[in-house]
């Protein structure tokens, strides 16, 4: 599954912003120091079929490249671990229902959301809050036209150079595990806040990607991360600041060697003053780029 590779881009809450300027394509920042040169650039993990995404300064850039990185590796195996581990560590203890521990509007949204997606209740009643989001959000993008396979990790891992050495920034048990770390009152927060956009705001990821195929940050920022900031505090540090901090350690490690990286996370690591840019930038790196 947000793939459940791509588990972060299934957790984004969305909500209405105002228009901004607009730009041509998404996003991408080029960070260089004397011997260093690494192309960061912000993913989705879910798409439909024939967007327009790639930048022609991330084909390029791949093409000379000495390293790709993601965040997990892109590969069967580990799909199949991470949906292995989320069967572990997503189950509620034997006994525990998820929709007792709902107020009764958003039990009421998540049978109806369930009921139009074909997931069945009795199994979302088994599973922590988080994997149940992450069941709920990935049939609601798919019936969207979104799909993994489309993504930007599959596609940029498929048609990058074949001799181009993959390396990941985390494993899929440190990701999954990070989500199930999450307290109890933010991910079921954060749960009620989701359904009532999923079933309120059938728009909202029409708005999300729009957003990211403009390259408008300021309204990518409040879709993808200013309603996890208010909701789900908690949530946020952990997906987002925290896993920004631990990758930032491998990527100066990466910059003080030499050669060229490109760098795919999704695009919610890149955004704003806890993004990876601007902690390079404040860092004294110099970054090209919003």
């Amino acid at each position: 599954m947000t793939r459940l590779i791509g588990l972060l881009g299934l957790l984004i809450a969305l909500a209405g912003c105002a228009p901004q300027p607009a730009r041509a394509e998404p996003a991408l920042w080029i960070v260089r120091d004397a011997d260093s040169e690494m192309v960061l650039f912000g993913s989705m993990h879910l798409l439909q079929p024939g967007l327009p995404w790639r930048p022609e300064a991330l084909d390029a850039a791949l093409a000379q490249a000495d390293d790709l990185w993601f965040e997990l590796p892109v590969d069967p195996d580990t799909e199949a671990e991470a949906a292995r581990l989320a069967l572990r560590y997503g189950a509620l203890p034997p006994g525990q229902s998820l929709y007792a521990q709902l107020p009764p509007e958003s039990r009421e949204r998540l049978t109806r959301l369930a009921a139009r997606h074909s997931l069945p209740p009795n199994l979302l009643d088994r599973l922590k809050p988080w994997f149940a989001e992450v069941l709920l959000a990935s049939a609601v993008f798919a019936a969207a036209g979104a799909d993994v396979e489309q993504g930007v990790e599959k596609q940029v891992s498929l048609t990058a150079p074949p001799g181009l050495e993959r390396r990941a920034l985390e494993s899929a048990e440190q990701q999954i595990a990070l989500f199930d770390a999450v307290p109890m009152d933010e991910q079921l927060a954060n749960l009620i806040d989701t359904l009532e956009q999923l079933e309120d705001d059938p728009q909202g990821y029409d708005r999300l990607i729009a957003a990211w195929l403009s390259g408008d940050l300021d309204a990518l920022e409040a879709e993808a991360l200013d309603p996890m900031r208010e909701v789900a505090p908690g949530l946020y540090r952990s997906m987002v600041v925290d896993r920004n901090t631990a990758w930032l350690e491998q990527l100066q490690a990466r910059l003080q060697g030499s050669g060229r990286s490109v760098v795919v996370v999704g695009a919610g690591h890149l955004l704003g003053q806890d993004g990876l840019p601007a902690r390079l930038r404040a860092l004294g790196y110099e970054v090209e780029g919003p």
